[in-house]
């Protein structure tokens, strides 16, 4: 029971972190950014500016409840393997640090724009802004790494979450290094699937923990349950 429980606060944790993620890092910016426009982006933001704050406060709350997902994750597969369970919480935690000290940028933008500031000073925090997000994903993938390799290894909850979660951190580290050695193939056509196997690996994983719970963790000197 306690097992199920720890499983199923991990699920609602993770949840949030999802809900939230993408109504602050995809829903707002959809409605207000404009991409090589920053000054009709400006203006959206002046016009919505209760919906630019309540992206960043959604950010807020996401990044809190991602800083206390690995706790329970960890409670819930550290017995799989505990220098995988602690490397898991090391990376989560430094994304969540690096994401929280980014998001105030978002309040430099609104600042800067409230102060008058010229678009290319906007435009310069943006950029910043978008850059460290870039960097952030770094951890964002990583800490996907040992879950998945935990879960996959113990399988509390089905294999298949595991390796898509793998397959996640993949992708994320794929998107970094294009930003960073190959921008030119940052629009191309494959690019798009590239995201895809992290947002169902972590969905699925949410919403099985929440729902279903887990199964206890095999030892590391006893074979997995199978799935």
């Amino acid at each position: 029971m306690r097992i199920v429980t720890t499983a199923r606060i991990a699920g609602l944790l993770y949840m949030i972190v999802v809900a939230t993620g993408m109504f602050s890092l995809a829903y707002v910016p959809s409605q207000i950014m404009v991409d090589g426009d920053m000054a009709a982006s400006i203006r959206n933001i002046a016009a919505q500016e209760a919906l630019f704050r309540a992206g960043i406060a959604a950010g807020i709350v996401c990044y809190l409840a991602f800083l206390l997902l690995p706790v329970a994750l960890h409670r819930l597969l550290e017995p799989a393997g505990p220098l995988a369970a602690r490397l898991m919480l090391l990376f989560a935690v430094v994304s969540v640090s690096m994401a929280l000290l980014n998001l105030g940028r978002r309040l430099d933008m609104l600042r800067a724009i409230e102060a008058g500031a010229a678009v290319p000073d906007v435009a310069a925090i943006a950029g910043a802004y978008s850059s460290g997000m870039m960097m952030v994903q770094i951890f964002w993938g990583l800490w996907l790494l040992p879950l998945g390799y935990l879960i996959v290894r113990a399988a509390p909850i089905p294999r298949l979450l595991g390796v898509l979660l793998i397959l996640g951190c993949l992708g994320y580290l794929v998107r970094v290094a294009v930003f960073v050695l190959a921008p030119e193939l940052g629009s191309a056509a494959w690019m798009q699937f590239v995201p895809l196997p992290a947002a169902a690996g972590e969905i699925g994983t949410a919403l099985w923990l929440l729902i279903a719970g887990a199964r206890p963790c095999a030892p590391l000197d006893h074979p997995a349950p199978s799935s």
